[in-house]
């Protein structure tokens, strides 16, 4: 049998980042948690835990902090079937999901905020690239995830949602200073590009569709949606920028496209753990509908 105590120690010294943070969150000493999280380490003969700041999974680790998500879920559920269980109230758990920014900064976090305020749960988000949300699956961090695979991970659901319609836009005195002569492989080459960060992909993507070829595009980073748009609208660069967060400004003048009629549309799909019990059904249902209203069809 598994020790469930010490399962849910190892589960909280990952989710809080130290020993210290988890004995308070569990209501017990440090020395306790360290000493369950040794025991589970002998009995699986393995380390579970990196120390470190913060604190963080191994392979193992991982896959024990997803078996503690999933029983949490079903107790849930249980709880709810049978309220005889929970005299003191269904608590809420963890439910952690990846998403890429974009998403989150448009359609999904209306959705999800909707899901929370009904559900007993506590949403962990985990933000990265679209092509890389499914690796967070795959490695038991997260229980569902927006990712552009279609591919679903072993153990899991993939559902199309629709695609996240991009336009390649700057501010008006960018594209004059820097595109005077047209768009092409050398202006694009010369002209500062905007990247979230060095997994974004859509601007090399979009600039090899229009030129039949790489082009090394020079980059700022930064990692956030609206800090994004910002850095658009104050010319510091060009960038592939969510229809639904630019259309206003497109409207106004105050963003331009590079080249009219050139979208670059990204398909989406929702992957969740078939052994995650109905919260995450309930949410997946949440998500559907949302992409219906905002994503183009699949």
């Amino acid at each position: 049998m598994l020790d469930y105590a010490a399962l849910k120690a190892l589960a909280a010294v990952i989710r809080e980042g130290s020993f210290e943070r988890a004995a308070r969150a569990l209501h017990v000493t440090p020395s306790a948690v360290s000493q369950r999280i040794r025991l589970l380490e002998e009995r699986v003969g393995c380390a579970l835990v990196v120390r470190g700041q913060p604190c963080s999974a191994t392979e193992t680790g991982r896959r024990l902090c997803q078996h503690v998500d999933r029983v949490r879920l079903l107790e849930q559920e249980l709880q709810g079937a049978l309220p005889a269980l929970a005299r003191e109230g269904i608590a809420r758990v963890a439910l952690p999901v990846a998403v890429n920014a974009d998403s989150l900064a448009t359609w999904f976090a209306p959705a999800l905020a909707a899901f929370a305020a009904e559900a007993p749960v506590l949403v962990e988000v985990a933000v990265d690239d679209q092509d890389h949300t499914g690796e967070w699956l795959r490695s038991g961090a997260v229980l569902a995830a927006v990712t552009s695979t279609a591919r679903p991970a072993a153990g899991c659901n993939s559902q199309p949602l629709g695609a996240m319609r991009y336009l390649a836009a700057a501010s008006p005195a960018f594209v004059a200073r820097h595109f005077a002569g047209g768009v092409g492989a050398g202006s694009l080459a010369a002209a500062p590009s905007l990247v979230f960060n060095t997994k974004d992909e859509l601007q090399a993507r979009w600039a090899r569709r229009l030129c039949h070829r790489h082009v090394e595009l020079p980059r700022h980073s930064l990692p956030s949606p609206q800090a994004f748009v910002t850095a658009a609208l104050a010319g510091m660069g060009w960038g592939l920028q969510p229809q639904a967060l630019v259309a206003g400004h497109l409207a106004a003048g105050r963003l331009v496209e590079l080249v009219p009629c050139t979208p670059l549309d990204v398909a989406l799909h929702w992957q969740h753990a078939r052994a995650a019990a109905g919260l995450v059904e309930a949410l997946s249902r949440r998500v559907e509908t949302a992409a219906r209203a905002a994503l183009l069809p699949p």
